[in-house]
């Protein structure tokens, strides 16, 4: 497998992974007798925000659908589709960000309004990773040249991401420590939500 998919995938798990543990906190923030760490959340969405709409997303469409396009004119369609979607998702991070604002100011008031911008965010994410794992990379297995992979591969190799074990900036290196030290378990090593009751 070229080392650009093995990236990827490693990527779209560990955006995953921070997706999955935002809602879990959301959710367990739905019981208003405990107000949340907000700090926690405002974490999440930074990482949400700066990996993958910031260094991601730009590489595949910079590399990855750039060159399969050049190669493979039909794919066109999916490739505008999924480029559409990275512009409607960094929306939706803004729409988060929002979302989170209100909350925090109002708690108890917005948990269910974050919880649903959350739960939107991440099942339209996973489609997309879905869309680019089940359709885009099958096309670009087929069309693209060994200098093609080569380039790509180059350029996924240079991410920043702490979490997939790619050597990362200390600013992102940072940021998920402080992820890890303010969620609760599951998801990290913070206080348990429950200690107090």
């Amino acid at each position: 497998m070229k080392e650009s998919i093995v990236i990827l995938k490693s990527e779209h798990r560990s955006i995953s992974a921070v997706l999955l543990g935002l809602k879990h906190l959301a959710e367990m923030a739905q019981d208003t007798r405990i107000k949340p760490e907000f700090q926690v959340f405002r974490s999440m969405l930074r990482y949400i925000d700066e990996y993958p709409e910031r260094l991601h997303h730009p590489k595949e469409d910079e590399h990855l659908f750039a060159r399969l396009l050049a190669r493979c004119p039909e794919a066109r369609s999916l490739v505008e589709g999924l480029q559409a979607e990275h512009v409607r998702g960094a929306q939706l991070v803004r729409e988060l960000e929002r979302k989170l604002v209100f909350f925090e100011e109002g708690w108890p008031e917005g948990a269910a309004e974050f919880l649903g911008a959350v739960d939107a965010y991440a099942d339209f994410h996973w489609k997309h990773m879905r869309k680019e794992e089940d359709e885009v990379l099958p096309l670009a297995a087929k069309a693209l040249t060994a200098d093609d992979w080569a380039a790509i591969d180059a350029a996924f190799a240079s991410n920043d991401d702490p979490i997939v074990g790619v050597p990362a900036s200390k600013a992102f290196r940072e940021l998920f420590r402080k992820i890890v030290a303010i969620a609760p378990p599951p998801w990290g090593v913070g206080p348990e939500r429950n200690a107090g009751r």
